[in-house]
């Protein structure tokens, strides 16, 4: 009786993420991805910022849940949905609600990798990449996550799922995430901002690309982009490659 307690609680931790599992699988058969286009933003543009106008703090609270599902589901539209946030409630406005959104939408995500598998990874921490991870977590827990979040090189939801195998409090999480997305956040919102002049220009007569985005107020936030990127190499190097430099002055001095 007592081992069927067991094997039912440690079933039951699988929950969150099987329901994560589950309502991404639905998404995609409801085809929500038809709705999260740029093209289907340009269309519905001036009907969005018009509800947006009249309905400021109920557009906020529904695209702060969206954007924190798209999140927490790994839907590939975050890039899209900060784009949005710009374009509908400003740059300043927009990039601060895609943070607490984000934020909220990776901390959900990490509590339910954590719960599923967070003990079972960390019982076979060896050698290479991952080993390397978690000494970096150990380490310094809250600047190893905050380069990984300032860094473009690292998938986002990746680093959302990662942290949650190598015992990151909550806490350190949720801060690190929170400083580590605002400039990109507050760039791409900058980026969205700048939509509706380009909307305007364009119409919806042909299929968009992110090139025809490009005017000087986006030429200014890509620059910010290519800086944020070359900050995050630099970072990379001196922190995340650390591990390895040392491990191989450490072998030269034992083998000497």
């Amino acid at each position: 009786m007592a081992q069927a307690r067991t094997n039912g609680r440690s079933w039951l931790r699988y929950a969150p993420i099987a329901g994560i599992a589950l309502a991404l699988a639905i998404a995609c058969w409801a085809g929500a991805g038809s709705y999260l286009s740029l093209d289907e933003l340009a269309e519905r543009s001036a009907a969005l910022q018009a509800y947006t106008r009249e309905h400021l703090l109920l557009a906020g609270l529904g695209f702060v849940v969206v954007y924190a599902a798209a999140v927490t589901l790994v839907f590939p539209a975050t890039l899209l949905l900060t784009l949005a946030g710009g374009l509908l409630f400003g740059w300043f406005t927009g990039g601060l609600l895609t943070i607490l959104a984000a934020t909220t939408g990776a901390t959900a995500l990490f509590l339910a990798a954590r719960t599923a598998f967070g003990d079972v990874l960390r019982e076979r921490v060896g050698n290479g990449l991952i080993r390397r991870f978690a000494d970096g977590f150990r380490r310094d827990a809250f600047g190893y996550l905050l380069v990984l979040r300032l860094s473009p090189l690292f998938p986002f939801a990746a680093v959302n799922i990662a942290p949650a195998f190598f015992d990151i409090p909550l806490r350190t999480f949720v801060l690190a995430t929170l400083i580590g997305i605002a400039p990109g956040a507050m760039i791409y919102a900058s980026l969205g901002s700048g939509l509706a002049a380009t909307l305007a220009a364009f119409g919806t007569s042909r299929h968009l690309e992110l090139a025809d985005l490009v005017s000087l107020q986006t030429t200014l936030a890509l620059a910010g982009m290519a800086l944020l990127s070359l900050l995050g190499l630099v970072l990379k190097k001196r922190v995340l490659d650390r591990p390895r430099r040392v491990e191989g002055r450490a072998d030269v001095a034992s083998d000497a």
